[in-house]
């Protein structure tokens, strides 16, 4: 069997959330997601469990996705950390220049995103 990639997963739509823990749970057997749908409850999750990697939404009411990129590497650099979002990897490029993350992949119709996801995670988490 093989070794379980925890993941903490940061959206604050519930359905987002809930779609895309099913998917990539089935995706790869080795993934377990946890989920938060806010930045500052998932800091507080960060603090108190161990994960493998960060998914998180770019867009969120409580904390940026980059502020909350921002924390994650204060308290556990070197986790990978990907985003999950609807805005284009050119929106949001100036603004992770200068922050490493694992990489990003954009929502949209269709299973292939979290296929793509899953696959992005388990060798970012290998890499790491």
């Amino acid at each position: 069997m093989a070794e379980t990639i925890t993941v903490l997963l940061v959206d604050e739509d519930t359905d987002v959330l809930e779609l895309t823990k099913t998917f990539l749970e089935r995706e790869d057997d080795a993934i377990e997601v946890t989920t938060e749908t806010s930045a500052p409850d998932a800091l507080e999750r960060l603090e108190s469990e161990p994960f493998d990697c960060v998914v998180s939404d770019y867009s969120m009411p409580s904390m940026s996705g980059i502020e909350f990129l921002q924390e994650v590497r204060e308290r556990v650099p070197g986790l990978p950390f990907f985003f999950f979002t609807g805005k284009d990897r050119e929106e949001i490029k100036t603004e992770t220049d200068d922050i490493e993350i694992a990489g990003h992949i954009q929502k949209g119709t269709g299973t292939e995103r979290y296929s793509e996801l899953a696959k992005e995670i388990r060798a970012a988490v290998e890499r790491s």
